[in-house]
């Protein structure tokens, strides 16, 4: 694999000097402009996807390479510079702050998209599959995570075992897959409005590993939805009722490792829950315990 490190940076405009129009200041106006540094790009060349994929990194603040200190790593789906990267990375910094001190400091890696509709959905045969031409292989991407991404941000990054994958939408359907198919993949799943429509909502009878007694990595799973509606499916489905019946099949689950969180935010809809959804997730997996 490639590693080719880049910065990844935000231009703020120079602030016009009120009454000042000559070439001199100008050019100090100019020379006085810096680069607002908000993390570093990697390229990885995937075997399992056939490609290069791009992957937007956050480093925790006071990260060194040369101390003892391992950090969580978030994996975020939908993680381009023009997607969720920045909202979410705020999110991060924001609870990081030493005077609120919510969140442990924590690697995110924001994995961009090339073709979100082939990634994010397994193999359908119902017609909105039609319209996607491109989808149903996410079984490659679920393998570049598992092959390729974990073993390279840990052998690139200083990583400890806490991981984290966050998903919304058809990245909330992906999430819901590789907790159901491979859920020591993560020990903490943030799945928000999940598209489980996808293949008339098949993903909600899939058996799996996590819902068994013997079950034994402990796993978080935080679940959200707002007032979404109708899928696009032959039969019509609700959002919020496909999200609350994952809920319900995950409570279901004997192991005591698993633990679960249903989040209804009627005021959100598919377009708004993210960033509240992530930021509610952040207090329910790490709770702060008040002192009297």
């Amino acid at each position: 694999m490639k590693n080719t490190i880049l910065l990844l940076v935000l231009i703020f405009p120079a602030v016009q000097l009120f009454g000042q129009h000559d070439k001199k200041d100008k050019t100090k106006q100019t020379e006085t402009t810096k680069p607002f540094v908000l993390g570093v790009i990697d390229e990885i060349q995937s075997k399992e996807l056939g490609e290069k994929r791009t992957l937007n990194i956050y480093l925790p603040e006071g990260y060194d390479r040369n101390d003892s200190i391992h950090y969580p790593v978030i994996y975020l789906l939908d993680g381009s510079a023009n997607e969720d990267f920045i909202h979410i990375v705020g999110l991060v910094q924001f609870y990081n702050f030493e005077w609120i001190n919510q969140l442990p400091k924590s690697i995110v890696v924001g994995i961009a998209n090339v073709d979100r509709r082939r990634d994010f959905t397994f193999p359908s045969t119902h017609k909105a599959k039609i319209a996607l031409p491109t989808a149903g292989h996410s079984d490659k991407f679920i393998s570049f995570l598992e092959k390729e991404l974990q073993p390279y941000i840990g052998a690139h990054y200083k990583t400890n075992q806490d991981k984290t994958i966050i998903g919304q939408s058809l990245g909330g359907l992906l999430a819901t897959e590789v907790l159901l198919k491979k859920p020591t993949l993560f020990n903490k799943y943030i799945i928000i409005s999940p598209s489980l429509w996808w293949d008339n909502g098949s993903l909600l009878e899939q058996n799996s590993a996590v819902l068994a007694a013997d079950f034994a990595q402990q796993t978080d799973i935080y679940i959200a939805v707002g007032k979404e509606g109708l899928t696009p499916t032959e039969i019509p489905r609700v959002m919020e009722v496909d999200a609350n019946l994952l809920a319900d099949k995950l409570k279901g689950a004997k192991s005591k490792a698993v633990k679960v969180f249903f989040d209804y935010l009627p005021l959100e809809n598919h377009a708004t829950i993210m960033h509240l959804a992530v930021s509610n997730a952040f207090k329910w997996l790490y709770p702060v315990t008040v002192k009297e």
